[in-house]
């Protein structure tokens, strides 16, 4: 029985902490994700000036993406 909603399993815990390789179709969309984000930090580097909030802004999408990742290999589950 798996655990109830919210409650990661043991098994849950070790796939977090696992090198997930590519699966077939996931490589388009990791570059999908990547291209879009190095895209936005050119228009930030581009548009904003070169302050705290701009490094904030580079810091976030670089988070974003690799999150946006993560859900791609993980499928979701997490």
């Amino acid at each position: 029985m798996p655990p109830p909603a919210g409650i990661l399993s043991k098994e849950d815990v070790d796939s977090m902490f696992t090198y997930h390789s590519p699966k077939e179709g996931q490589n388009a969309a990791y570059a999908a994700i990547n291209e879009a984000s190095k895209h936005l930090v050119e228009v930030i580097i581009r548009e904003c000036p070169n302050c705290p909030d701009r490094t904030t802004a580079i810091r976030t999408v670089r988070l974003a993406r690799m999150w946006a990742n993560a859900g791609i290999a993980c499928e979701g589950r997490f």
